[in-house]
């Protein structure tokens, strides 16, 4: 169980690092909610340490070594980690799911760039679609059908993320908007990069990333309306204010660069009042044979891995090839940088 005084930091966390993700959190059961805040700020002090600090490497393979402590039931002293050890043992939690988090935090610190519309969605599949997951697992939900509609939901939440941030990624000197975009509007991405402007080829991108988006909102919806009936109400909000983010860009013309798109306060309680009335609605619907669609291949392997349970102490290590191979090249990286800075003292 968590310690009522790490759940209260973890509570914290989330009030002042994700607007959004804690106004929507309020309309779970405690008994989804609770875990779930405790889950996010897991991940999203991750997702900090990797995305904001100066060692993105070593965040990265501290990242590994705190999920190895978590599953030995020997977590790291910090709220958040007692926490998430609190979680993975009450809830049988996936390793695969958390480790897929880790690959798509150490494809950042790597520095990855992505070809195509489908990578872009296999590295929103491990950064959103695996938190998507395990929240299923926090709800005992392992149905495949509503896994796969929750991955889609994860993954519609990073592309608007992807689209929000276009100019202050790019700022920062990523790019996650697809290469092959770029070819084809006969565009260089370092010269984007040396000066983000607001293009009209930038704005159909955006434009582009947003439709996929919406077209995974829509297949996301059947899968809430299989959700604990307490449940629907927060994921539908999470639905809605993420997807009315995306309004906001479509507003500002599809220019992310000089502009950011924010939502207000009073948006934000007019979605929570929707998704009230979407959640009782939904009693009322037949099953939409949308749920019954296959998984993005992308995100199949979340899927799985969500669906079979595990029972407790039987983890192993849990680690896949791909995910060996890259913490591989990390640490490769890390011992060459050390060595570099060692010869400079």
């Amino acid at each position: 169980m968590i310690d009522p005084a790490d759940l209260a930091h973890c509570r914290e966390t989330i009030r002042t690092g994700s607007l959004s993700f804690h106004a929507a959190s309020k309309l779970l059961p405690p008994s989804v909610r609770d875990p779930a805040l405790a889950l996010y700020a897991f991940c999203r002090l991750a997702d900090d340490e990797v995305d904001e600090g100066d060692h993105k490497t070593r965040a990265v393979l501290r990242l590994q070594e705190r999920l190895d402590l978590a599953y030995a039931g020997r977590p790291e002293n910090t709220p958040e980690d007692r926490a998430f050890a609190g979680i993975v043992e009450e809830y049988e939690m996936p390793r695969a799911l958390p480790e897929a988090l880790l690959e798509g935090l150490a494809w950042d610190a790597r520095g990855d760039r992505y070809a195509t519309l489908s990578d872009v969605r296999a590295y929103s599949a491990r950064v959103a679609a695996a938190v998507g997951a395990m929240m299923c697992v926090l709800m005992r939900v392992r149905d495949a059908d509503v896994l796969a509609r929750a991955c889609d939901l994860g993954v519609a939440m990073q592309l608007t993320n992807i689209a929000r941030d276009v100019g202050e990624d790019a700022r920062a000197g990523r790019i996650y908007l697809p290469l092959d975009w770029f070819a084809d509007a006969y565009l260089d991405p370092e010269a984007f990069l040396r000066e983000p402007l607001p293009l009209d080829s930038i704005r159909r991108m955006v434009a582009r990333l947003l439709a996929e988006a919406r077209r995974l909102y829509i297949r996301s919806e059947p899968g809430i309306k299989a959700l604990p009936l307490e449940a629907r109400t927060g994921i539908w909000a999470a639905r809605l204010i993420y997807a009315g983010i995306g309004a906001e860009i479509r507003r500002n013309g599809h220019d992310s660069v000089t502009l950011r798109a924010y939502t207000s306060t009073a948006q934000k309680a007019g979605w929570m009042v929707q998704s009230a009335a979407r959640a009782a609605a939904g009693t009322l619907i037949p099953r939409s044979a949308v749920v019954y669609a296959p998984p993005l291949p992308e995100v199949a392997f979340l899927v799985e891995a969500a669906g079979r349970a595990v029972p407790r102490g039987a983890w192993g290590d849990g680690r896949t090839g791909s995910v060996l191979s890259v913490l591989a090249e990390l640490r490769s990286r890390e011992r060459g940088a050390l060595g570099r800075e060692g010869q400079g003292a």
